[in-house]
């Protein structure tokens, strides 16, 4: 049992550490657009045809006044800080809110981009993977946070139920 509780540990250590440099490479990708943003610069776009810039440019690419390369740049510290600063299951729902949070944006600001914008940005496209990635990752760590103890035989309920023939027999 104990060899079982240390490999459920170190894949929960792989878990976590998968989540923060995920996070760290979001945090770069939406620092570069929020940076762009507000430089004024052109989007670097590796694969040409303009669609990142198109997008960068759409109404779709502020939520309120606020860019949302911006909000993914928050929501990427919010995942990183909360599985950094608070390790416990506070941590693990925290992380595991906003990515699910941020996946729902970014599924929706992916349809957006097939459907209203007509144009795909890289840049958008590799945020929403990592955002997925981070939603799995994070419900991972939420929901299998470690091995459950189920009722030992001594346990009330299983004495009761152990006990119920013979208290049935002595009647």
């Amino acid at each position: 049992m104990a060899r079982l509780n240390l490999l459920f540990k170190r894949y929960l250590d792989c878990v976590r550490r998968a989540v923060i440099v995920l996070s760290l490479i979001g945090v770069g990708i939406a620092g570069y657009l929020t940076w762009v943003h507000y430089a004024g610069l052109e989007v670097v776009c590796l694969a040409g045809g303009g669609g990142c810039e198109k997008v960068q440019s759409s109404d779709y690419a502020e939520l309120a006044g606020v860019p949302v390369a911006l909000l993914g740049l928050l929501g990427y510290i919010g995942i990183l800080g909360s599985t950094l600063l608070l390790p416990d299951e506070t941590g693990r729902m925290a992380a595991a809110f906003l990515a699910l949070v941020g996946f729902g944006f970014s599924m929706y600001l992916t349809w957006a981009e097939l459907f209203r914008i007509h144009a795909i940005c890289q840049w958008c496209v590799a945020s929403a993977i990592i955002m997925t990635a981070l939603m799995v990752l994070t419900l991972v760590r939420l929901l299998y946070a470690g091995p459950r103890t189920s009722a030992s035989p001594d346990s009330a309920t299983a004495q009761s139920a152990t006990d119920a023939p013979a208290a049935i027999s002595r009647r």
